[in-house]
């Protein structure tokens, strides 16, 4: 299930294959709390089945990853993707883990409207049971809502919840002091491992522009650390 030795390097190469997907983008953007943002991510932008193909595997990576680190189980009965962006997600996931780390997992996502006929049920996939455990793939966290929505839904099934993996930490604040997932974890004793963090972008940024890579000019890189400064909860 793990490989020795593997070089983690899935964060640089994530931090690229977001550029090149159209998924992370540079410029002026307003985002959903009004504030003015010098970058944006729309995983909405994962179009090809190439491109869900390598999401998948960055997302088994940073499964592996903390797998091997100790601070998540392996033995989690279901990947939960909440509907509708972490459907996809839960399922190129779960092919991931089966072809790359021959890990096969089931996975499950819940259905917004609970299905009357046929075989009924507020789940796609497996039908989780009392006693199962299962580890959370979304694509970003904004302001929890999601989370929320799903949470309680595990509470009346008798189901834990081992983690939460995204593809971004922003790392802003919402209305407190505190980000998002700061607030989940305070709340529901909710862990979240992002694949990536807004501070590993500008550590990537730092390094295009080093090696003479122009991905974006540095005034845009001095707009994401001043934005980063004024919003974000930093580490």
């Amino acid at each position: 299930m793990t490989q020795k030795g593997r070089k983690m390097n899935y964060k640089q190469d994530f931090i690229k294959f977001m550029v090149q997907s159209g998924a992370l983008t540079f410029g002026e953007f307003i985002t959903k709390s009004g504030r003015k943002s010098p970058y944006f991510i729309n995983t909405g932008n994962y179009k090809t089945g190439k491109q869900l193909s390598g999401l998948g595997k960055f997302y088994a990576d940073c499964i592996m990853d903390n797998i091997e680190k100790g601070f998540l189980k392996g033995d989690f009965t279901a990947l939960f993707g909440p509907a509708y962006k972490g459907i996809p997600i839960s399922v190129t996931t779960a092919v991931a883990l089966a072809e790359k780390y021959r890990m096969d997992v089931n996975y499950c996502s819940n259905r917004k409207e609970t299905k009357d006929h046929g075989e009924g049920g507020s789940l796609l996939g497996y039908q989780l049971l009392a006693g199962d455990s299962v580890l959370i793939v979304e694509d970003v966290i904004t302001a929890g809502t999601a989370m929320r929505d799903c949470l309680p839904m595990f509470e009346a099934l008798r189901v834990s919840v081992d983690g939460l993996i995204v593809s971004v930490d922003r790392m802003e604040r919402g209305a407190g002091s505190k980000t998002a997932i700061q607030e989940l974890e305070d709340e529901y004793g909710l862990k979240t491992y992002p694949i990536i963090t807004i501070m590993d972008i500008l550590n990537w940024l730092y390094t295009e522009v080093e090696q003479g890579n122009r991905i974006i000019d540095s005034a845009t890189i001095k707009r994401i650390e001043d934005y980063a400064a004024q919003y974000c909860v930093i580490t």
